[in-house]
């Protein structure tokens, strides 16, 4: 099967992944459940994704162990990226008492490698499934998984700047 998905869903993939990196290097509050909103809106896109992808591959033959390992490895990738970005944002108090939050360089450096890394993957599972695009569409859920984790550690470390009481 060919990818009939065109430069369509490269240019959404472009721009969904330009919006997440521009949004990390802005200076803004961290938020109580703000920061899993985007992840959890790329959680839904990445599970129909891969429900998509998955049924391209079935379409022309059974869906082999090794594409599904190589998935769930880009998928513990990805969480293990967000956990280093997440070390890269700052964080601190702002002069109303809030607690803000701001991508560094490093931060844009490791959105770039983990989108990298996830195109090499993606390639490596379409080629493995040998029909179908069950990699190139796991790309939301794989954005969800690294966003969920860099936020909710970014969370964590803001939560012990909050003020008490």
């Amino acid at each position: 099967m060919q990818n009939t998905n065109g430069g369509a869903g490269l240019v959404l993939a472009v721009v969904v992944v330009g919006l997440v990196v521009r949004r990390q290097l802005r200076t803004r509050p961290v938020r109580h459940n703000g920061s899993l909103i985007a992840p959890a809106i790329l959680a839904v896109l990445g599970a129909v994704g891969i429900a998509f992808g998955v049924a391209s591959v079935v379409e022309d033959r059974p869906l082999t162990t090794l594409p599904v390992v190589l998935l769930v490895a880009s998928l513990a990738v990805a969480a293990a990226l967000g956990a280093v970005r997440a070390r890269t944002v700052r964080v601190w108090r702002g002069p109303q008492d809030e607690v803000l939050r701001k991508g560094t360089v490093a931060t844009t450096g490791l959105w770039l490698a983990s989108v990298a890394v996830h195109i090499g993957l993606a390639l490596w599972i379409d080629h493995a499934t040998g029909t179908g695009v069950l990699g190139t569409a796991s790309l939301y859920a794989y954005l969800a998984i690294g966003l969920g984790t860099q936020n909710l550690l970014v969370r964590g470390r803001a939560a012990a700047l909050r003020p008490q009481g």
